[in-house]
């Protein structure tokens, strides 16, 4: 394990603090969680917005009829 330095406003080195305390663990230890949990959500794949999809009029007339055919077409279409 590396050491770094992550610089905090005051007030959130504060409440980092505090929450350490009521954890009965060290400010570290709630840090190295964080990014972890904020690197495993980045991770994660996200959702692509589907093109077809429109308010009011447009798109395919059939389109609540065969969504899934509609969708996996702008999905190929998209490279995906």
């Amino acid at each position: 394990m590396k050491r770094t330095t992550v610089m905090l406003p005051d007030e959130t080195l504060a409440r980092l603090r505090h929450e350490a305390k009521l954890r009965g663990t060290a400010v570290a230890e709630i840090v190295r969680d964080a990014v972890e949990r904020h690197l495993a959500e980045a991770d994660r794949p996200r959702n692509r917005s589907l093109g077809f999809i429109a308010v009011g009029e447009g798109g395919p007339a059939d389109a609540s009829e065969r969504v899934d055919e509609h969708a996996a077409a702008a999905i190929r279409r998209r490279g995906g």
